[in-house]
């Protein structure tokens, strides 16, 4: 029997190899494919509102023969979000993990922030711009990134992951794939229109899985994210990079999410197991 296609889509700044960990849990059940980093095809430059992502995103789930479940980190989950909206035909379900939506007044002040020039001075990209990039061995790189408490409290293994698919040579040892201006342009573009996604019911079903500690979601509030996905929404405890902290936890609610959302696989799983 054939596994449910499900495609998934990364956070700024992190390579879809990276989540290495979570992927190999959901490989047991599903049709893994991914996106490897988003904004890095000069086809689909980072613009205003995430546009030319979500153009992009849809173009690789037009390959496809079939509609795919749609699972997506921070940005992946905001993108495939947007992009089943524009096309629901190209999707069963979307299940965001920790993807802040901006909507209300909060979308009105940081559409002004931007159109002020201030977009990347309040959000991280300015930081992301500056952020270092090279080491003389991936060795030196390692111990830069273990030394810092965020990636201390990452399942084991997880750093290597970012490592195995997050770097690439560079003539003076190694350096990060994932191009800064990119992660810095993504961060200052984020999408002050997400509201009219929510004037209406959302075409296909959708979840969201929350970190309790997640201080994005604390800034861009709950309210319209409960709005979106109505009940389908759980709480799982860690920061906003659960999925690299808890990657088979994240897996494990990730897959009773989908079932929530389509009965249907959740039925099948049970007739599979009593053949």
């Amino acid at each position: 029997m054939n596994k449910p296609l499900l495609h998934f889509t990364h956070g700024n700044s992190y390579p879809s190899g990276a989540y290495g960990r979570l992927l190999e849990e959901l490989g047991r059940d599903f049709d893994v494919r991914t996106t490897d980093m988003l904004g890095h095809d000069p086809r689909y430059p980072v613009d205003d509102n995430w546009h030319a992502l979500i153009d992009e995103l849809i173009a690789q789930l037009e390959r496809y023969d079939q509609p795919a479940i749609l699972v997506g980190h921070s940005l992946g989950g905001a993108v495939g979000m947007l992009a089943a909206a524009r096309r629901p035909d190209l999707a069963r379900c979307v299940v965001m993990l920790d993807s802040p939506v901006v909507a209300g007044w909060r979308a009105a002040v940081w559409r002004l922030a931007k159109a002020l020039g201030l977009g990347r001075k309040l959000s991280p990209g300015g930081v992301a711009q500056r952020r270092r990039n090279v080491w003389p061995s991936r060795q030196a790189a390692y111990e830069h990134f273990i030394a810092k408490p965020i990636f201390q409290a990452w399942a084991p293994g997880a750093l290597d992951d970012y490592l195995d698919h997050g770097l690439k040579p560079h003539p003076q040892g190694v350096q990060l794939r994932f191009d800064r201006e990119v992660e810095a342009s993504i961060y200052a573009s984020l999408p002050h229109d997400m509201g009219p996604v929510l004037k209406k019911p959302y075409p296909l079903p959708i979840g969201f899985v929350a970190g309790t500690d997640s201080q994005e979601l604390r800034q861009a509030g709950m309210d319209a994210t409960r709005k979106l996905v109505g009940d389908n929404l759980v709480m799982i405890e860690g920061t906003h990079l659960y999925t690299m902290e808890s990657p088979r936890l994240t897996a494990q609610l990730t897959r009773e999410m989908i079932h929530r959302l389509l009965p249907e696989l959740a039925a099948g799983d049970r007739r599979q197991a009593f053949a």
